[in-house]
């Protein structure tokens, strides 16, 4: 993998990029569409390479090895093959999972016992075990295995959990430098940047990620409930430290506005749940501002969902169906509100390497946040 940085803003630390991997280029900043299960959630392959355009998505180790299990992913010929995705792929290492189990699960030195949250099974998972794992995946970038921290987290606690990830951090790096992919391309490993929301943590633990010089850093335990605040001063925390020639990658963020926010910030690459999450419930996020598609205020509003969407699916429904489909639960209302969202965020930012490119992106910046937040 290599990266390029092809513009830079004057009023901010937002650059555009190129991140080049053996599945494809992809263009920076981007937004990933989160595919958990090898699937993103009700939108089909073609969506995701058309409607979407995505350049990458992304997939989760712990799900995937619970299942379909490791050796139905291998004997298909890895992630890529069994899904139908000729693009790149990320996977998250789990440790988010090993948070969010917060009663299935016992963290030690050595690694985390957890049981499975489908049947109960036991299973111990080393930041050996998942290198090898997602070797065994076969994603295009995978992920270092660390502690996320909840919020709010004593500082000692903190403390003592970024001194552990940054120690199972050297051991992914040892796995990761001594073994091979499986399916003859590629693969890169990023690094995660730990420390709750203690400033010098932060920076602590950005220092060390950014010394083991590594093609891609990312930033995690952010997103978990902090204010938008203390979101944007701890991502400036480590993109101030973190190496500007290398892509920054800030995980499970977040909201339109966060988006574009921490682009301003040097972010490069961002992935959540939200817009699909969102849509299954009827939120639909659009240029002029957030719809909640079920009010009654659209059931006889017969103007496409969204006017300056490039998705044909939000200029081919109206607003009064897509209402009517939630209302009647019909599948298809979930498809298509959530391929509308997706759209959307990479719309965002697609708009938001043209503004860098232009050279006003804090300008614009300003400018569209209002309408970002704004319910309609």
């Amino acid at each position: 993998m290599d990266f390029s940085i092809s513009h830079k803003d004057p009023g901010s630390k937002a650059r555009t990029g190129i991140i080049n991997t053996d599945h494809g280029p992809i263009k920076t900043p981007i937004f990933m569409p989160v595919g958990t299960q090898a699937t993103v959630k009700t939108v089909d392959q073609s969506y995701l390479e058309n409607d979407i355009a995505a350049d990458i998505i992304l997939a989760n180790t712990y799900h995937l090895y619970l299942r379909p299990g490791l050796d139905v992913i291998q004997a298909a010929g890895g992630v890529h093959q069994f899904m139908d995705w000729k693009k790149p792929l990320l996977t998250d290492s789990g440790g988010y999972q090993v948070y969010s189990l917060s009663a299935r699960r016992k963290i030690t030195e050595q690694g985390v016992k957890f049981s499975s949250h489908i049947d109960g099974s036991k299973h111990f998972f080393t930041p050996e075990s998942i290198m090898d794992i997602q070797r065994t995946i076969g994603a295009d970038i995978i992920m270092a295995f660390d502690e996320c921290t909840p919020y709010p987290c004593e500082y000692n606690y903190a403390k003592k959990s970024i001194a552990m990830t940054h120690r199972w951090l050297d051991r992914c790096i040892k796995r990761f430098d001594e073994t091979d992919p499986h399916y003859g391309y590629n693969q890169t490993f990023a690094p995660i940047v730990q420390g709750s929301t203690y400033k010098d943590l932060r920076i602590q633990s950005a220092e060390y990620i950014a010394q083991t010089d590594q093609a891609i850093n990312a930033i995690g335990g952010l997103s978990v409930g902090e204010p938008h605040e203390d979101l944007y001063a701890m991502t400036d925390v480590c993109t101030g430290i973190l190496p500007e020639d290398k892509p920054r990658y800030l995980m499970g963020v977040g909201l339109p506005e966060n988006l574009i926010e921490c682009v301003g910030l040097g972010i490069d690459m961002f992935d959540c749940v939200l817009p699909t999450r969102n849509a299954r419930h009827g939120m639909l996020y659009t240029w002029e501002g957030i719809i909640n598609i079920k009010n009654e205020k659209w059931k006889k509003d017969f103007s496409i969902i969204d006017t300056g969407s490039n998705s044909t699916l939000s200029t081919r429904y109206s607003k009064a169906y897509l209402r009517h489909l939630f209302q009647v639960k019909e599948l298809l209302a979930s498809q298509i509100a959530s391929v509308h969202n997706l759209a959307f965020y990479l719309d965002l930012m697609r708009v938001s390497r043209e503004k860098i490119e232009e050279g006003v992106f804090s300008t614009w910046k300003d400018e569209i946040l209002p309408f970002l937040r704004k319910r309609l």
